[in-house]
């Protein structure tokens, strides 16, 4: 297809985008579009930021960390783009692109920070070099996509190679220290765990009973979270320690909190207003399904997203179901993998004591096997993901509810929800 004018790919790309949301249709369809017209579209859209792209990879955690570095850049005064709907692809950061560009194609911001899935990462920095890039940890994953472990680490290997200035990585993971050890010095800095915390964040060698160090030593880092009492986090950004009580709940945020600052401080040096950050710190609220709080015929309705064996551990391990009702809804759509293997990598024993009132999705029936192993009882098993969610709904009126979910689950779940209470549009 011959060029064409920027300003006429953006309005095509805006028709299809608005065709698109009157259908109901998936936030990526008109990045997609767009990438077929227009290969350089996102390329060339994002070279106007005159502080450049920010890129956050890894296994888990990306979405909540990518908003936290939004409102902390955003409470810092800079005008911030970014793939909102958690669409971590390349095509998902143009069809935000599209929701933020003028008609001529102009994108009035100061930075992007834009959240990407691993493997679309490496083809993402081919054309548009991250002047900053976040890596917070790698996990089984999609293994029927990824391959093994270590290939997931190749992967963000690439990534911190095409970054221009620096490279922030989780120290305490260790396949990412040691792709680090292959950086410029002066490239790479680390955030971290005081060693009293390690075993609340495990890696996934630790998981596994292996060596989570692996004999390497531990590098400074440019912050490192030293207490945890709740949801209040006592940490030390470079050399002042402060203390924010975050509003979102979960261990695992935490730490993706001080992933956040770290990364913030880097962006910003000098001219970094700490009291602000810790305040926009303790204002972050989740983002949407990643322990997102509704509110369903008066009680409290949680989603939270699973979708590896760590992020569904910690997730286990963070909320308390005693006093609520549980759901789990497993699909094995593309977005969510096809292995679903990893789900005996789980310890469900925190589940016992109350069981798990519904189990849905496509892989419900592999779901409930699972939970029978662990002696966790099973109401309903229902693989659909509709009848299930109203007939849970309709037996727990008067008690708080949590879904655990995998992530076209998730979207699903809001969809259908959004039916009958208030749920946040992600544009």
């Amino acid at each position: 297809m011959m060029d064409m004018p920027k300003p006429l790919v953006t309005l095509l790309g805006k028709a299809v985008k608005t065709a698109a949301a009157l259908r109901g249709g998936g936030s990526a369809l008109p990045g997609l579009f767009v990438e077929r017209i227009d290969k350089d579209y996102v390329r060339s859209t994002l070279s106007q930021l005159p502080q450049g792209v920010v890129l956050i990879s890894g296994t888990n955690g990306k979405t909540t960390t990518t908003k936290m570095v939004v409102e902390l850049l955003e409470g810092q005064g800079l005008k911030v783009f970014t793939n909102r709907t958690g669409s971590n692809f390349t095509r998902g950061v143009a069809a935000a692109l599209l929701g933020d560009v003028s008609l001529s194609g102009k994108l009035t911001a100061d930075i992007a920070v834009l959240e990407l899935d691993e493997a679309h990462a490496v083809h993402f920095v081919k054309s548009v070099r991250p002047s900053y890039s976040l890596l917070l940890n790698v996990m089984r994953d999609q293994l029927d996509r990824f391959g093994e472990i270590d290939k997931t680490a190749q992967l963000l290997q690439a990534v911190a190679e095409a970054t221009t200035n620096r490279v922030v990585i989780n120290r305490e993971d260790p396949r990412l220290l040691s792709l680090s050890l292959s950086l410029p010095s002066e490239k790479v800095s680390y955030f971290g765990l005081d060693e009293s915390l390690t075993h609340l964040f495990p890696s996934d060698d630790a998981m596994r009973g292996g060596d989570a160090a692996n004999g390497m030593p531990k590098p400074d880092a440019v912050a490192v979270l030293e207490a945890v009492d709740g949801q209040t986090a006592t940490f030390r950004l470079g050399d002042k320690q402060s203390t924010a009580t975050l509003q979102l709940d979960g261990v695992y945020n935490i730490y993706n909190a001080v992933a956040a600052a770290s990364l913030v401080s880097k962006i910003l040096g000098d001219k970094l207003d700490h009291d602000k950050l810790v305040t926009s710190l303790a204002n972050v609220t989740p983002a949407f399904g990643r322990g997102e709080k509704l509110t369903v015929g008066g009680q409290p309705l949680e989603l939270v997203l699973v979708k590896n064996p760590g992020g569904f551990r910690l997730g286990l391990t963070s909320f308390d179901p005693a006093g609520w009702a549980t759901m789990i809804t497993i699909n094995d759509n593309y977005a969510d993998g096809r292995d679903m293997s990893w789900l005996w990598d789980v310890e469900f024993d925190s589940l016992k004591s109350g069981g798990v009132s519904h189990v849905s999705g496509i892989r419900a029936y592999d779901m409930a096997l699972r939970l029978q192993y662990d002696e966790v009882a099973v109401g309903s098993v229902e693989p659909s993901l509709t009848k299930s969610l109203h007939s849970f709904i309709e037996a727990h009126p008067d008690t708080p509810k949590r879904i655990y979910c995998t992530y076209t689950a998730m979207l699903a779940l809001r969809r259908e929800l959004s039916k009958i209470t208030k749920v946040s549009k992600v544009s």
